[in-house]
């Protein structure tokens, strides 16, 4: 556990997730309400109809941030993809081989990372970000990100990500994001 002036940041298991998981609802609820992802109450619903199944993945990973009175202001989860990952195959233009190959370790697929309003601009996402990573062992992190969300992704540029591509999550439905890796080594 890290603390981050009165913010505590804690590491979790898949497991420790899904004790916690009103928490992590209550902080993807409220972030993603707002713009450009205007995420509704039954989107919510089957984000956290998925979490369980999430968190059993081996390698899921996840930290919460609470303020000092125990209050959930953050959330980041994610896991190591697997040599058959999908996230590739949602991108609208091919990428090589090479960036591509998959084995179960060598990429972590970051899939949510919100901070509540309130406590934006404190390092909580930072801070979340890091503890979400310490010690995965993986060489690099995949991400997806709307355009619109500019403080994310000038967040995310700021931490060495990179854009390799565009990608529609979740089989199309979704607006156009962009896909963004970050090399570890």
């Amino acid at each position: 556990m890290t603390r981050r002036g009165a913010i505590t940041i804690e590491p979790m298991d898949g497991p420790a997730a899904v004790r916690a998981e009103d928490a992590f609802r209550l902080v993807y609820a409220e972030a993603f309400a707002e713009p450009p992802h205007h995420e509704t109450e039954e989107g919510v619903a089957a984000a956290f109809r998925r979490f369980p199944a999430q968190a059993r993945d081996g390698g899921f990973r996840a930290a919460l941030a609470r303020a000092e009175e125990g209050e959930p202001v953050g959330m980041a989860y994610g896991g190591p993809l697997p040599p058959d990952a999908v996230w590739w195959d949602e991108l609208t233009e091919p990428v090589p081989d090479d960036m591509r190959r998959e084995d179960g370790r060598r990429t972590f697929g970051l899939m949510e990372l919100a901070v509540r309003g309130p406590w934006r601009g404190r390092g909580v996402a930072r801070g979340l970000h890091t503890a979400l990573l310490d010690g995965t062992g993986a060489e690099r992190v995949l991400l997806n990100v709307h355009p619109a969300n500019r403080a994310a992704t000038a967040a995310y540029r700021a931490w060495g990500y990179r854009k390799v591509g565009e990608a529609r999550p979740g089989g199309g439905a979704a607006d156009l994001h962009d896909v963004m890796l970050l090399d570890l080594r």
